[in-house]
This record gives C-alpha cells, structure tokens and sequence, in this order.
C-alpha cells in the first residue's frame, strides 16, 4: 500500500486516503534504455511509496525450472543455456539469441505472454489492496507499443558515451558488447516525445533524488485528481 515519506507525506490530503476500497489507481509506465538509471529510479520512487512492478523480476520468475516457458526454451535451444544447478543461464541465453532477430522472436515469443499474464496478476493485486501509485518498469515498453496501457510514462535518460562507460565499468562488459546492446534499441530522442516525465540522469545521485521528488510529487497530484474525478 502507498505509503509517504519525508517532504511527500503532506500531499496526501484526506481523500487520497479515504478512497482506497474504490479501486482507483495510478498505474505508471516506467522505462529507460539500458544503462540509464532505470532500476535507481525505481528504487528511490519505492522508497517514497509507489508499488513497484519489475519486468526483469516477472522475467526470471516465467523461466523457474519446470516453468511452461523453461521448457520451450530447453526444447529449442537445449542443455547448453543451462547452469550446472539446472537453472536457465541467461547469460549463455542472451548470448544465443543476441544479434539474431529470429531467435530473439522466438524466445519473446515464450516468455512475454507469460510475463504478461504475471504482470496483469501483479496489477490486480495492487488495485485490490487500494494502492494509489503503480509503477511497472517495463525496459521495452516503447518497443512493445505499451504506451496507451498507462496513465503516466516516465522515461530515464543518460548521453549514450556516460551509458557506455557505465555498461563497461559497472558490468564488466567489452566495449563492443555494450556498443551492441546500445545500438540494438530505439533511441531514446524517439521516446522523450511520448513521455509525460523525463529523467535526465546524468549528474550526481543527489540531483536524481532531487529530480524524482519532484516527479514523485506530480505522480501524487495526478493520483488525487483521478480520485476526485471518480476513474477507475
């Protein structure tokens, strides 16, 4: 359940409060391209109350040994994007569809139903308690065309040299892997269009912090708007 801390707290005006069995929800698009800060946003924005829901977490729950998915995917690929335990290796995963859009297809072609089907779970579940703040980080949210599904967009953003560098410094990848992995998505110039917020991450920790306090409060208007005007 929503929950409000530190300069937040005096936004939450009685009939943001006194709504929650009406279901009424704020539900949060939050996406970014890799390497921007995305899970650092999304963790500051939990602190000050929202409910997180992370694709990456519903991703790894969809392909748990003896899963529908963790089956079509051995079947496919075999044994050899498989760990010692017997658990899905992603990495060795990744590496077998990376650069061939037929074998990425296919594979999200297993897992996003099921990744779907959690998500929706998650969402539910959230509207059912009566939270007021729903945020789903979605990497690929524009990719999947998911824009219309959300009442707000936030995009995180970084200059793609400072998101390189953070790829080989912070994850240990070569520099040509994570040039890859840059290049193999939608420039973020293409999403800030579509975004209600946009988060520029590239200075410190305590501009971030500064940066989603602000949105965080706007979040929060918005929420008690959709409260006073009565939307599901």
């Amino acid at each position: 359940m929503l929950t409000l801390s530190g300069h937040s707290r005096s936004l939450a005006t009685p009939a943001l409060k006194s709504t929650l069995a009406h279901g009424l929800m704020l539900l949060v698009g939050l996406t970014g391209n890799i390497a921007s800060g995305k899970s650092t946003v999304a963790q500051l924005l939990s602190e000050r109350g929202a409910t997180i829901i992370d694709a990456d977490v519903l991703a790894r729950r969809a392909v748990e040994g003896g899963s529908k998915a963790f089956e079509a995917i051995v079947r496919r690929w075999g044994t050899s994007v498989l760990a010692p335990d017997g658990h899905l290796d992603r990495a060795s995963l990744r590496r077998a569809v990376f650069g061939n859009p037929k074998e990425l297809e296919a594979l999200n072609d297993i897992v996003h139903p099921e990744v779907e089907r959690l998500r929706g779970q998650r969402v539910d579940d959230a509207r059912a308690r009566g939270d007021r703040i729903v945020v789903c980080d979605i990497p690929l949210l524009f990719e999947k065309k998911m824009v219309d599904r959300f009442d707000r967009i936030v995009l995180v953003d970084a200059p793609r040299p400072l998101r390189l560098e953070r790829l080989v410094q912070d994850r240990g990848l070569r520099e040509t892997e994570a040039m890859e992995m840059i290049a193999s998505q939608m420039p973020a110039e293409l999403k800030r269009a579509r975004a209600d917020f946009v988060i520029d991450n590239s200075g410190t920790l305590a501009q971030l912090e500064q940066r989603v306090s602000q949105i965080w409060a706007s979040l929060l208007q918005d929420a008690e708007s959709k409260v006073h005007a009565g939307v599901p």
